[in-house]
């Protein structure tokens, strides 16, 4: 393990970004207990926030006693937008007919991509007005393309397409040159996880402190806390901010952009007009139903993935076998991450265990260090009172 310690080399970070003054580094830890379509998975995942791994492991051995969880994934393509303005009369019609010969142009400028099972994938064209109140209005024509990119995230891929594309759509169109870039609203790349839980599995005994619970009622419960997020934006925004806290944090350990994921999750969410939450939980015939689905852009090829050290381990660790498989276990972790959050605000509340994880930071800020740390969690629990002083009380400084 001394690479994964050791991270990434001063000398790569500086050809990677600009500016460089350091190395930053969060913890790499693993998820364990996930069944993923039938196998065994190892989760790496970068996080600073104390209980989400440990959320996912505990709600993963909950699934696997329900048979784990299934995914599956679209294939990998990614659009690319060309826009210009002020298109000349006809030229929607005209972009439209063109269609087959800016194809031919689109499939050869990457044609080792068919190769490796990717490729064009079509075209459409776009009419889009702007008419914002009191502002010009503006007409907009927009050529996407649908570029399967196999492997790869893509973005560079698109790009290079949609910079190759420009001068005919602008000689066919009449219109000025506008943007040409990828878009993050992934829509042609998603990802599906599901999970059936009978409710005998989440009976919950008594402990000290909290009563048993049966498991119908905790489903119940669950279930509720979802309608909650569908009907109200203000709370689905936090219902999905706790799938991105798994989803985020697999994505960090295996060196993907996690804010091009962000983007098209939230772009995703809102597409019914109102921000909706990202997964379903629903009662049906004495089972729990968990449903997930959502954009998700990812590669196991290009970015810092063969130039960093920590990434090419964690690849390792996960066993992983495309982008598409990776696609899918960053979908799994999101569900069971979500189930976490969504069976402790059904519970107790999430402030409880979340406090506990959190007891472990006050008492490294007080302190405390080996077998201290344990001791003083503990003390903090027992109090309740989660504060630097408090544990440095209890340490006797």
């Amino acid at each position: 393990m001394a690479g994964a310690w050791e991270g990434l080399d001063p000398a790569i970070a500086d050809a990677m970004i600009e500016n460089v003054v350091g190395i930053f580094a969060l913890p790499n830890g693993v998820a364990v207990n996930l069944l993923l379509n039938g196998q065994d998975r190892l989760v790496p995942m970068v996080v600073e926030e104390p209980s989400v791994v440990a959320a996912v492991s505990n709600m993963a051995r909950l699934t696997r006693a329900a048979g784990g969880v299934v995914g599956e994934c679209d294939a990998s393509v990614m659009i690319g937008q060309v826009q210009v303005s002020a298109p000349a009369p006809g030229a929607a019609d005209r972009l439209r007919s063109a269609i087959p010969s800016l194809s031919a142009l689109a499939a050869g400028v990457h044609p080792q991509l068919v190769a490796f099972g990717g490729g064009l994938r079509g075209m459409e064209v776009r009419e889009l007005r702007y008419d914002e109140p009191g502002e010009d209005p503006e007409d907009i024509l927009v050529l996407h393309f649908f570029l399967d990119c196999a492997d790869a995230m893509g973005a560079n891929m698109v790009n290079t397409v949609a910079e190759r594309l420009m001068p005919e759509v602008v000689a066919i169109t009449g219109g000025r040159s506008g943007l040409r870039i990828l878009s993050n609203l992934a829509d042609r790349r998603l990802v599906r996880a599901s999970v059936r839980i009978p409710v005998g599995l989440l009976d919950e005994p008594a402990v000290p402190g909290r009563d048993a619970a049966d498991g119908l009622d905790v489903a119940k419960g669950i279930a509720a806390a979802w309608r909650f997020a569908w009907a109200d934006p203000y709370r689905a925004a936090t219902h999905n901010k706790g799938i991105m806290n798994g989803v985020d944090a697999v994505a960090l350990a295996t060196g993907n952009d996690w804010r091009a994921i962000e983007a098209g999750a939230h772009a995703f969410a809102a597409r019914s007009g109102q921000y909706r939450p990202l997964s379903t939980w629903k009662v049906r015939d004495g089972a729990l139903l968990g449903q997930l689905e959502m954009p998700m852009q990812v590669g196991t090829v290009g970015g810092p993935i063969k130039v960093h050290p920590t990434v090419q381990q964690n690849h390792a660790i996960a066993g992983i076998h495309g982008a598409r498989d990776l696609a899918v276990m960053h979908a799994a972790v999101g569900l069971v991450q979500n189930l976490g959050a969504l069976r402790a605000l059904a519970r107790e509340g999430i402030q409880q265990g979340h406090m506990r994880m959190h007891a472990r930071t006050v008492a490294l800020e007080a302190g405390a260090s080996g077998l201290e740390i344990s001791q003083v969690v503990e003390a903090l629990c027992r109090t309740g009172e989660f504060t630097v002083q408090a544990a440095r009380s209890i340490l006797g400084r």
